[in-house]
């Protein structure tokens, strides 16, 4: 027998711990330098755990996330909260929900000041309402309906700008299987309510809307936008409802779903259509007729778009995967994809000078910077393997 097959310092085969390490077993079988817990919170938060790992699948890859996240509130609350609000707010992540679920760990786990302190929280994580729909459908795996509870959520409604939150009202009507109107009479905002509810001020521009959100009725009194979506609900044909998209300015969900194949109702929507949602409806839009290949004037028309606003919002707006999504499929324009493959490359890294080389979520298509050459739209793309 060898005793050097058997035991020894140079040769360690992977599937033991080098003697004398601190190597711990790992999802492939083999040792590594285990992570402490703050250290797979941040992974967590940034990578999520969904569709698991070469090694490891998205359920146990789950459960020792989750593990990690209950050891960090357990630890040190405030601190955890600290870090799910700057991975967030930061637009470190591609997708929002681990912060989400983070949060709903700690406001329903944690200790009475970390439980204050996520829900505090809310607005900077929660930004829109699908945000809020998952955080209260995770929230309830940990605690139930109290009354720290519902004034979070009601203040979350109160403090919303009344024109921005009749926005959220019209665009994210349900999400998860939650509506506004459920939430609303779970938190109950409101200056004067009944025993053991919790008191929030709301103006009274506030209460109207949250009224019609819970109630329905009339829209007299309550800003525009929901005007502009009690009659796209009962518009009578496409054309109408492209009128009152150009009048209203209405998003795409505030529409009869039975117009949307109408490429009036689709022109309206283009002429004011943010830019995530822009490259999200490529597809769409160029199988109904709006986007046409060689259509000089409608791509001079959008192509702008890829310079507005180039701060965080859009670094967190999951713009990568929208153009990759928009690539696989072979009915898009592709003259129109190519050139916001250049804004997305140019939004989702505008603090990175461009170096000639292969952009993330690219899978077809090259960003060159000037001196390889420039198109009239800022950046010239060229074809890989051709």
């Amino acid at each position: 027998m060898s005793y050097l097959k058997r035991f020894g310092t140079h040769r360690v085969p992977q599937s033991a711990p080098l003697p004398g390490s601190s190597q711990v077993p790992n999802s492939a079988g083999g040792y590594a330098w285990g992570i402490d817990d703050w250290a797979r919170l941040r992974r967590f938060l940034i990578l999520g755990s969904e569709g698991g790992s070469y090694y490891a699948s998205e359920k146990n890859l789950t459960r020792k996330n989750a593990k990690a996240v209950a050891n960090c509130v357990a630890q040190d609350g405030l601190r955890a909260v600290a870090e799910i609000v700057a991975v967030s707010t930061d637009g470190r992540a591609p997708k929002n929900d681990p912060a989400i679920l983070a949060l709903a760990l700690a406001a329903g786990r944690g200790d009475e000041a970390t439980r204050k302190a996520a829900l505090e929280a809310l607005p900077r994580v929660c930004r829109t309402s699908t945000h809020l729909f998952q955080f209260a459908v995770f929230v309830e795996a940990f605690r139930g309906w109290g009354r720290s509870l519902r004034r979070g959520i009601a203040r979350w409604y109160a403090e919303q700008p009344v024109d921005a939150l009749a926005y959220q009202a019209v665009k994210y009507r349900q999400r998860e299987g939650v509506t506004h109107r459920d939430l609303l009479r779970l938190s109950h905002p409101a200056t004067s309510v009944s025993a053991r509810n919790p008191t929030v001020e709301v103006s009274a521009e506030h209460g109207r809307l949250f009224e019609w959100i819970a109630r329905g009725g009339s829209a007299d009194g309550l800003p525009h936008i929901v005007e502009g979506f009690v009659r796209a609900q009962s518009a009578a044909s496409p054309k109408e409802s492209a009128e009152l998209v150009r009048e209203y300015r209405l998003p795409r969900e505030a529409v009869r779903s039975e117009h949307l194949a109408a490429q009036d109702v689709w022109e309206a929507l283009l002429e004011d259509m943010p830019m995530t949602a822009l490259i999200r409806n490529l597809a769409t839009m160029t199988r109904i007729g709006v986007l046409a290949p060689g259509d000089a004037d409608r791509v001079e028309a959008v192509a702008p778009r890829r310079s507005d606003s180039l701060g965080a919002h859009h670094r967190r707006s999951r713009l990568l995967r929208g153009v990759h999504g928009a690539d696989k499929a072979s009915f898009v324009n592709r003259e129109l994809v190519l050139v916001h493959g250049g804004a997305v490359g140019f939004l989702a890294f505008d603090k990175d000078e461009p170096n000639g080389g292969r952009r993330h979520g690219q899978s077809e298509h090259r960003v060159h910077p000037h001196p390889l050459g420039t198109s009239r739209y800022g950046w010239s793309t060229s074809p890989i393997g051709k």
